[in-house]
């Protein structure tokens, strides 16, 4: 007897479907909100036929890193997770990584279950959480195995920057590291250099640079590349692997790919904005202009920076693009109108992420289209333990896919886009490469630029420990056991100076 189905059956006929390893011509058929046949001319009855004819089929988008309804600098961020999520969806992202973020001394549990409570009623599509860990203590260490065993966590992200708030100091990294590897959880760092930026930020302020120019002069690419150093550092002293967020400047990026050349375990993630804008906008003279570009690691104000990024992830270097979304209206970002380290940090990019990476990656020729797979959706999906249930078109995969017209254009604004902030940093930019259809759990919610809402319908991916990025620890532990280069010697039996002796 045939099983019963719970949801519509779909059919997506004539397109290119592209992974990140390869792409061919077939159809994609899909029942319950899983793919159940990849192929060529299949003879299957659907409940529902999109037409990709001419167009691309990728699994749907994957942002690693966004920070919706975040509580932050004594406001919360525009947009939330039912906006952010919407957002998501009508640019072809259909599941982001979120951030629990507990307050200094903030048990992890009680932050984590606040966060989801916030989330489930809302999202429209997909997510998981990283959990931060921005304090150090017995309780923190044992609440790190709680979520990995309990909740869903593989992922912990550590502070270097904002001093006083959030940020550890190295022991306490190097502590919270050794716990990573114990639980197969993946460290996360925010790399900046904490103490120097609240020195610049004090030499800025004396010198009466009050304005969004300040915050970039007070952060130079320097405070980011040398932690970014220390950072891998540790990890590597600790022997566990490192992901690095929001990689804003070309020295951090260099020392990631150094890093790597040499066979240590860190990945790199490069944002939307640092990859389809920069920083020299906050030296416009329009206040509320140059405030929107305010955020943390500073977006380079040097304009080749972002090609240089793109084509490290063309190369390899650097693996995945996330966001950072985290949005501030101009009243909000209009608490530090008069003292740039009140200006709340953060941007939008979780609904243009995929066309900005289309358009200055793809349409460059600078990245495949498969590449583009693997940094918006793939590489994410494998690090972070959900491949292939997410970052793939193949049978057994969910049914979370984006039709993708590859000449399509659209320019960027304010004033149509599906974010809650009322300005967007990518505004007037006419992108290549947009999100026709966007389908999540077999199910479309976009479509002839019009979104289909279904609030409260996207679920909690939990996320196990030990993936893939673990998969060599072990052998490199072996291999770089002190043990094996003990020297074995006769003791020492000679005289012993006694420095007490003469006293």
């Amino acid at each position: 007897m045939e099983a019963q189905r719970t949801k519509p059956s779909l059919l997506i006929r004539g397109g290119t479907v592209v992974n990140d390893d390869r792409k061919f011509r077939a159809d994609v058929y899909c029942e319950d909100g899983v793919i159940v046949q990849v192929g060529t001319d299949l003879n299957v009855q659907a409940d529902r036929v999109v037409d990709a004819t001419d167009k691309f089929v990728m699994p749907g988008g994957i942002d690693p890193h966004t920070h919706l309804q975040l509580p932050f600098m004594g406001t919360v961020a525009a947009d939330d997770f039912d906006i952010g999520s919407l957002a998501a969806l009508s640019g072809g992202t259909t599941m982001f990584i979120d951030f629990v973020i507990p307050q200094k001394g903030q048990s992890l549990l009680a932050a984590y279950d606040q966060w989801r409570e916030w989330a489930k009623p809302k999202v429209h599509c997909d997510y998981s959480f990283h959990v931060a860990v921005t304090w150090w203590s017995p309780q923190v260490s044992e609440e790190m195995g709680v979520l990995t065993r309990e909740r869903g966590v593989n992922s912990f992200k550590m502070f270097m920057a904002y001093k006083n708030v959030f940020m550890l100091r190295d022991d306490e990294m190097l502590e919270a590291f050794g716990r990573c590897k114990e639980l197969g959880a993946l460290a996360q760092v925010h790399a900046e250099n904490g103490d120097l930026i609240h020195e610049g930020q004090k030499k800025m302020l004396a010198l009466g640079i009050t304005g969004p120019e300040g915050h970039v002069m007070s952060r130079p690419e320097e405070v980011e590349m040398e932690a970014t150093v220390r950072a891998i550092t540790l990890a590597n002293r600790v022997n566990t692997p490192l992901y690095v967020v929001h990689v804003m400047s070309r020295g951090a990026a260099d020392a990631i790919a150094d890093a790597r050349t040499k066979g240590k375990l860190v990945f790199g993630e490069p944002i939307a904005a640092g990859l389809g804008t920069d920083g020299s906008h906050c030296w416009h003279h329009n206040w509320r202009h140059a405030a929107a570009y305010v955020m943390g690691p500073t977006l380079s104000p040097d304009p080749t920076v972002k090609e240089t990024l793109m084509r490290m992830l063309a190369g390899g270097q650097l693996q995945t693009v996330g966001t950072d979304n985290c949005t501030f209206n101009a009243n909000q970002k209009a608490m530090g109108k008069d003292d740039f380290t009140k200006i709340p940090n953060g941007v939008n990019g979780i609904e243009d992420r995929m066309s900005v990476v289309w358009s200055f990656g793809v349409a460059k020729g600078i990245l495949t289209p498969q590449q583009f797979v693997g940094a918006v959706s793939s590489n994410v999906a494998r690090i972070f333990n959900i491949y292939p249930r997410k970052g793939r078109i193949s049978v057994g995969s969910d049914a979370d896919i984006v039709v993708w017209d590859p000449e399509a254009e659209r320019v960027i604004s304010k004033d149509t886009h599906h974010h809650a902030v009322d300005f967007n940093i990518f505004e007037g930019m006419k992108v290549k490469g947009v999100a026709i259809v966007t389908i999540t759990h077999g199910e479309v919610v976009w479509e002839n630029n019009q979104l289909i809402p279904r609030k409260g319908h996207g679920q909690f991916i939990p996320r196990a420990c030990f993936g893939p990025v673990f998969d060599n620890v072990e052998a490199r532990d072996k291999a770089q056991d002190e043990r094996l280069r003990k020297v074995e010697r006769e003791p020492y039996s000679g005289p012993v100076f006694d420095p007490t002796a003469n006293k």
